[in-house]
């Protein structure tokens, strides 16, 4: 697979992202804690260009000592990206859908070297 150079470090601080066209290959570049994750832009529900939907933090139920449902928080270890079409939820960290992990993004490897951002496609 090709190496192809996509974009400066200094453009993609922690939590951005960057949407590319690589040939005829739209890819969604995202910078996390974890550090450089690239995913074709392409929804495995129904092909929306999942990388380009909102970025949230995880929803978690908050139980109590009962283990009933007392209300809902944020996760901010786990951030998820929403394809805007229909929803479908992806963690980002993983590419993995937030409740069918079956259910991934298509991912490329990335790096960073001399101030730049390459992704292997």
């Amino acid at each position: 697979m090709p190496r192809v150079m996509v974009g400066e470090s200094v453009k993609l601080q922690e939590g951005g992202r960057l949407i590319v066209q690589v040939g005829d290959l739209s890819v969604g570049v995202f910078r996390t804690t974890q550090g450089l994750r690239a995913y074709e832009n392409v929804c495995a529900h129904q092909g929306g260009p999942a990388c380009q939907g909102r970025v949230v933090p995880r929803v978690r139920e908050v139980l109590d000592s009962g283990k009933r449902v007392i209300g809902q928080d944020f996760d901010l270890k786990e951030m998820h990206v929403v394809c805007p079409w229909h929803g479908a939820e992806y963690k980002i960290d993983t590419g993995e859908h937030a409740t069918i992990p079956r259910i991934a993004l298509r991912r490329f490897e990335v790096d960073e070297s001399e101030g730049h951002i390459y992704v292997n496609v």
